[in-house]
């Protein structure tokens, strides 16, 4: 059974997945008896849109003194939120002023974003990343999608290979809060892009074709995928106050639209594809549809705002423990508990 992650975008939001994988990663350690085992033992395939992008590379990095070892434990991948997430998202007053706070020029400079990729991921090549994956980003200038895949740097050489830094920071690259990003092949060819979220804010779906359509062409039967979201934006929009909205009023509110309504969107279609061949077990979605006392703000990087999100990542992993406990036992190959796999 090909074993398939796939994690949301969502900005800061992030940590909420963050934790989860944290949790998930705790228990396959617990079971194992091995406190180094990580996630990219265990699923065969990644894919990941903005934040869900960063994270999956994190996960996927291999370790200085032996490329078959991930660098980073999950936990250790979250801290890079908990930790920078307020400098990543911090801007000075003259920034504010300057550009109308985002209005006129990007809300944050992506500088400290590059400076903590770059801390975390270093030079390491797409091509180096420890398992197949899929990461989401968009060409402004040929107005298509473009996928970073890890098999296809490996396969097809320097033209589809990329420092994976510079995919991390493609996939972020959000409209009105970071600038686009060009970022160049290993072949020298460079490309604008930016987030994938406009158009695939859940990969979840990417992955699923990706995966059916690889080497050993595996079928639906032959899937388990694992879906993390990053919480549901709790905004609601008035119509008394929508429907007299110009471009600048609609610029925030159809970004969020776009990226909840793509979720959403692909959650469904999964949800059919996986009934219609009677393996609904095989697709877990965990998703919190109640921030709590969290904002759904992507940017919101306050220290109350990074407990709060960091309570709602634990609080979600505990109200899915008997979905954690099921995806565990599927990683290890255990016989799964049939009250819990009903």
């Amino acid at each position: 059974m090909k074993k398939i992650l796939s994690i949301d975008g969502g900005g800061i939001r992030g940590i909420v997945p963050g934790q989860v994988l944290a949790a998930l990663e705790s228990k396959i350690q617990q079971r194992t008896q091995n406190p180094q085992a990580r996630l990219a033992d265990y699923f065969d395939f990644f894919a990941g849109t903005s934040t869900g992008g960063i994270l999956a590379c994190i996960y996927l990095c291999p370790a200085a003194g032996d490329p078959t070892k991930a660098r980073f434990s999950a936990e250790e991948a979250v801290a890079l939120y908990l930790e920078y997430g307020d400098d990543i998202f911090d801007v000075s007053f003259w920034h504010r002023i300057r550009t109308q706070d985002g209005i006129s020029d990007e809300k944050y400079d992506a500088a400290e974003l590059e400076k903590r990729l770059k801390q975390y991921l270093g030079d390491i090549k797409l091509s180096q990343l420890l398992k197949p994956c899929l990461i989401t980003a968009y060409d402004i200038e040929k107005r298509v999608e473009f996928f970073f895949t890890q098999h296809d740097a490996i396969l097809r050489g320097k033209g589809y290979d990329f420092l994976v830094r510079d995919v991390a920071r493609a996939t972020s690259a959000a409209p009105t809060y970071f600038e686009a990003a060009r970022v160049k092949a290993l072949d020298g060819k460079s490309y604008p892009l930016i987030d994938g979220g406009l158009f695939m804010n859940n990969p979840a779906l990417g992955a699923y074709s990706e995966v059916r359509n690889g080497q050993e062409n595996p079928t639906t039967e032959d899937m388990f995928i694992v879906s993390l979201g990053t919480g549901s934006s709790n905004r609601s929009y008035k119509y008394d106050k929508a429907k007299n909205w110009g471009a600048i009023g609609w610029v925030k509110p159809i970004i969020s639209i776009m990226m909840s309504g793509a979720s959403a969107t692909t959650d469904y279609h999964l949800d059919k594809i996986f009934s219609a061949a009677g393996r609904r077990n095989q697709y877990i979605r965990i998703q919190t549809d109640n921030m709590g006392n969290a904002s759904s703000d992507i940017d919101d990087a306050s220290d109350e705002n990074l407990r709060a999100l960091s309570e709602l990542g634990v609080a979600t992993a505990q109200r899915h423990d008997a979905d954690l406990e099921r995806i565990a036992d599927i990683l290890l190959d255990a016989d799964p508990d049939p009250v819990r796999f009903a």
